[in-house]
């Protein structure tokens, strides 16, 4: 049986591979943005908001390939006064949400949902807590400039594994789900169903 991570993420293909873990990455192309209204219309909390975005990607490339284990994925990040915070997309929307970001706490919240034949059959949610320093606007400015589109698709607007370390003042939770992956919960499923050894 293969793997199959439901992403087009970078970040969560480099932690995989960097992990030993033989996969194949195929994207999704679902609507995010649908979903998570509709599911902020019902009041969802955002842990569920997160599964249910990891979900639907895992369970769409299932069913295109019921024969493997497909491994969806998503991240949501919350402001301290529980705004739920979108990819920035755009230049202006990230120095917009650097500026949000700066000088508060926020919570990241990673889910990982794995399917089986068109189900699921695993799912596991991490957090983490990070404290963003104050930044200037030449600091957002140069940030920006040297990430470039790297972080127009990150929720948060960083990549805590590359320049986005620079942001914060205090980290505390799960690293792996920072960058988008539950990791260590993820292999531990692996393991019992035989894809890595235990």
């Amino acid at each position: 049986m293969m793997l199959v991570l439901a992403s087009q993420s970078v970040a969560r293909r480099a932690m995989l591979t960097a992990a030993g873990v033989p996969h194949e990455a195929l994207p999704a192309h679902v609507d995010e943005e649908a979903i998570t209204q509709a599911l902020l219309a019902e009041a969802a909390p955002p842990p569920r908001i997160a599964d249910a975005l990891a979900e639907v990607k895992a369970l769409k490339i299932s069913r295109q390939h019921p024969g493997a284990l497909v491994l969806g994925a998503d991240s949501v990040a919350v402001t301290a006064d529980g705004e739920l915070l979108n990819k920035p997309e755009t230049r202006d929307r990230a120095e917009a949400q650097l500026r949000q970001l700066a000088g508060t706490t926020h919570q990241l919240i990673s889910a990982a949902v794995i399917c089986e034949a068109g189900q699921p059959v695993w799912r596991s949610t991490g957090a983490a807590t990070l404290t963003m320093r104050h930044l200037s606007d030449t600091f957002i400015a140069d940030y920006l400039d040297r990430e470039g589109n790297a972080v127009l698709g990150c929720v948060g607007c960083y990549r805590i594994e590359a320049l986005g370390a620079q942001l914060f003042s205090r980290v505390s939770g799960d690293q792996f789900s920072i960058r988008g992956l539950p990791l260590l919960a993820v292999l531990d499923y692996l393991r019992t169903r035989g894809l890595l050894p235990s």
